[in-house]
């Protein structure tokens, strides 16, 4: 994949803006700005001043890589707090902030796995900065993990479907919407196209998935869609909004799309389609999804190659 070396350092640059999302929690304005001011160089912090308002933070912020709560707090107390988060957020880091002798619901917590460490008021600094740098990384390493066994099998569910898709399908427009709603899925796009070309023109013939029910069709304006035929290679963009030559145009804004993902479909230095995947949120692929959609673009070029001459049995 000739490309992915350009790819990927537009991921990288996009990667380093990132930071990680960490929720404190404490009842007393002074300590929730201490803890803020803190972690708010290393993390995205988000504050709270009662359980019952971090978990409304929760819900609509999405999981976050580590959660610093005080045990003593009127509405509910840290542990039962905590408690609740496991549910829904299993791989977060919890961390639990205590001023008393509260040994039962210290060890119940720690035991059932709901807290990763606790810390003693008043705590020092540099040993709350050092058990939550390790707390983010053991949250980095399960995601890892967790993230490996899901595309491992998503690999193999979009392979299956290809396969599956040429051996089933009678002609090639029948085949178009399986693979693009297997690459959407595999892939979480909010959208993915599979249009027909011939050419080195977009005609009407597509297949589609849309993550929400609706999908604007609009490849034949986009200036990727035509690089990536005339050159026979993929385009992408990471983050449109800060893309000086996309972010402008009209139908990136009408849409709300910010990645795209542009994959000629080559079978024998012909184009047959093109794979559009769209996103409404910039980029998250890794080199090892990459290196997977170029892989299975060349199945797909042979199942489309399949279906285009089948001709039944009568």
């Amino acid at each position: 994949m000739p490309e992915l070396d350009t790819i990927n350092r537009q991921l990288a640059g996009l990667d380093r803006t990132k930071k990680a999302k960490m929720l404190v929690v404490d009842d007393e304005p002074d300590n929730l700005d201490l803890l803020y001011r803190t972690f708010r160089r290393d993390f995205q912090v988000l504050k709270a001043e009662s359980g019952v308002r971090a978990l409304e933070l929760l819900e609509s912020e999405g999981e976050v890589a580590v959660i610093i709560s005080d045990q003593r707090m009127p509405e509910m107390k840290g542990t039962e707090f905590l408690s609740r988060t496991v549910p829904q957020f299993p791989d977060t880091m919890r961390i639990i902030l205590t001023g008393f002798t509260d040994v039962e619901d210290l060890v119940e917590a720690i035991n059932s796995g709901q807290v990763y460490k606790y810390i003693t008021k008043p705590w020092d600094p540099g040993e709350l900065k050092a058990v939550v740098q390790r707390a983010a990384e053991t949250y980095d390493l399960l995601k890892q993990r967790t993230e490996e066994l899901r595309r491992s099998q998503a690999q193999t569910a979009l392979l299956s479907a290809i396969v599956r898709t040429a051996q089933e399908s009678t002609s090639l427009e029948q085949s178009l919407t399986p693979i693009a709603t297997a690459f959407g899925k595999n892939f979480q796009a909010d959208g993915c196209v599979l249009q027909v070309v011939e050419g080195n023109h977009l005609v009407a013939t597509q297949g589609t998935y849309s993550a929400n029910g609706t999908l604007e069709h609009w490849l034949e304006h986009d200036p990727l869609v035509k690089q990536a035929i005339a050159a026979q290679t993929t385009q992408v963009a990471v983050n449109i909004p800060a893309d000086t030559d996309l972010a402008a145009i009209e139908h990136y804004v009408a849409s709300g799309v910010q990645a795209h993902l542009l994959i000629p479909i080559i079978y024998r230095d012909e184009v047959l389609a093109v794979l559009s995947l769209q996103w409404y949120r910039p980029s998250t692929l890794r080199e090892d999804e990459l290196v997977l959609l170029h892989l299975s673009a060349q199945q797909v070029a042979l199942a489309l190659t399949c279906t285009r001459y089948y001709r039944p049995v009568a």
